[in-house]
């Protein structure tokens, strides 16, 4: 390996060189392993699970009607934009290459 004298002397105080200059042998740390974590009891789970939607502040009914004509409406809108402007482009190309 090629290098100048500041770059061994940094690499054999970086522990990375031996005195003689050559690379030491790194040992590999073995892989870590992941402690494994115990599962939760199954009534554990559905009390916490009741308790958390306990905390959901869920829509009134008539909130939900309104929302579903909002949708309802907004999804004719759309869908009779598209259709026009899908008609205006159809018959615009036909006319052109005709």
């Amino acid at each position: 390996m090629a290098m100048n004298r500041e770059t061994k002397r940094l690499l054999q105080r970086q522990g990375q060189l031996g005195a003689d200059g050559e690379p030491k042998l790194q040992r590999k740390a073995p892989p870590a392993t992941k402690p494994k974590e115990q599962r939760t009891p199954f009534k554990v789970f559905v009390r916490e699970v009741r308790g958390e939607l306990r905390k959901v502040a869920w829509p009134t009914r008539a909130e939900t009607i309104n929302y579903s004509i909002i949708v309802f409406i907004t999804l004719v809108i759309l869908t009779a934009l598209i259709f026009g402007v899908d008609f205006v482009m159809g018959k615009a190309v036909l006319w052109i290459f005709e």
